[in-house]
């Protein structure tokens, strides 16, 4: 692999990280996102600084020959400290439970990181080894001890990220699931990364020449698995949002048929509360379901409860349940307001004293619901020539 190999991914890994900095800013208190940013920011030094050309040029700028190995070492080490500690917030629970399940693992691998310099100090590395170092020196006192405790730590914390994916994963549904599975993908290539450098260190100590396993295959596991895993980070988050963006959407158009039904009755949204192109769907949604609800309060003298009882008991005995029956006689009541309002442009009718035989509205109303019935329901299409004017009390 190349410095091209190794720079591209600390550049995806930078740009994650411009786009999650302004939430981390306002939102520095939440472990979650401070877990994600220390995560993007460990991946990105561990490509940048595990990359041949900077090898070489940390060794030269310092002096010292090799000493980049500890510096990659360390940063992966603490690497995958982030990514337990991001499972560990991300699925949640007891907060004192989740700081003190963290605080363990960051003082874990905080002390291999201490052991991985003070053996690289005790140890002697004097030819610089800018892609083999692993195998160079793996018979080599204190260095070797290094390498075996870099490898052990990070085969650890594969392993636990693993099983504590994969038991999650069959505790939930939906994208998160999907997520945790790819992230199990992305970690058994981790594991894999492992496997090969053992393989080429245990053959080293047998005086085997394995020394391909840990130069030219472990490198692009370990690209390919940390990308996976990324992705399977990303995933949950990304389509998540996607999805109950679509579904705020659908909610929005879904109550179009309702909101131009009253629209046509009474002035809705006005000049100061119009909407811009750019602004946030639940926003509209807000604002569409606002300007309907004023249109309920301007056809209240029109409502006719007795439209309503009609059309839900025409719905009920044609099999619907109880909760569309409702909205069929709704939607109904409306229809047949708006035509009475309609038939009535000097505003005549006056509110009443509302009668309390007519019953209370129990609940909040499923405006979505009434949408549909005013366009598809036939006891609706009925109450559209009802043009009566009476006085009466619903949806209030």
């Amino acid at each position: 692999m190349n410095g091209e190999d190794y720079y591209i991914p600390a550049a995806a890994m930078a740009v994650a990280l411009a786009f999650k900095l302004p939430a981390l800013r306002h939102n520095w208190r939440d472990p979650l996102l401070r877990s994600v940013c220390a995560l993007l920011i460990l991946a990105g030094s561990v490509f940048t600084f595990a990359a041949p050309p900077t090898i070489a040029a940390v060794n030269r700028w310092t002096g010292i020959p090799n000493v980049s190995a500890p510096l990659v070492y360390c940063l992966i080490t603490a690497f995958s400290a982030s990514c337990l500690v991001l499972i560990v917030n991300w699925r949640g629970g007891p907060p004192e439970q989740t700081r003190r399940v963290s605080r363990r693992w960051i003082l874990g691998y905080g002390v291999v990181v201490v052991a991985l310099v003070v053996l690289f100090v005790l140890g002697e590395a004097p030819e610089e080894r800018l892609r083999d170092l692993d195998t160079y020196y793996v018979t080599t006192p204190y260095i070797r001890e290094m390498i075996v405790l870099y490898l052990a730590a990070h085969t650890v914390a594969a392993v636990v990220m693993v099983a504590l994916c994969w038991r999650w994963s069959l505790q939930v549904r939906g994208w998160l699931r999907v997520g945790l599975m790819i992230i199990v993908v992305g970690y058994v290539f981790n594991l894999s990364y492992d496997a090969t450098k053992f393989t080429a260190v245990l053959g080293r100590w047998l005086g085997v020449d394995l020394d391909y396993f840990s130069t030219y295959l472990a490198p692009p596991i370990a690209s390919l698995g940390a990308l996976i895993s990324a992705i399977g980070f990303v995933v949950p988050l990304v389509c998540q949002r996607a999805q109950d963006s679509w579904r705020t959407w659908a909610t929005y158009r879904r109550l179009g048929t309702l909101w131009r039904e009253l629209q046509g009755a009474v002035p809705l949204g006005t000049p100061g509360v119009r909407m811009a192109w750019w602004s946030p769907a639940e926003l509209r949604v807000l604002q569409r379901e606002s300007d309907i609800h004023d249109g309920f309060l301007h056809l209240g003298p029109y409502f006719d409860q007795r439209q309503r009882a009609q059309a839900y008991e025409q719905a009920r005995a044609a099999g619907a349940d109880e909760e569309t029956a409702r909205a069929v006689g709704d939607a109904a009541m409306v229809a047949a307001a708006v035509r009475a309002r309609s038939a009535d442009p000097e505003g005549r009718i006056v509110d009443a004293e509302p009668d309390p035989a007519q019953g209370a509205v129990d609940g909040p109303r499923d405006l979505v619901r009434i949408s549909r019935a005013l366009r598809h329901s036939p006891s609706v299409a009925a109450a559209r020539g009802h043009h009566a004017a009476t006085t009466g009390s619903g949806l209030r």
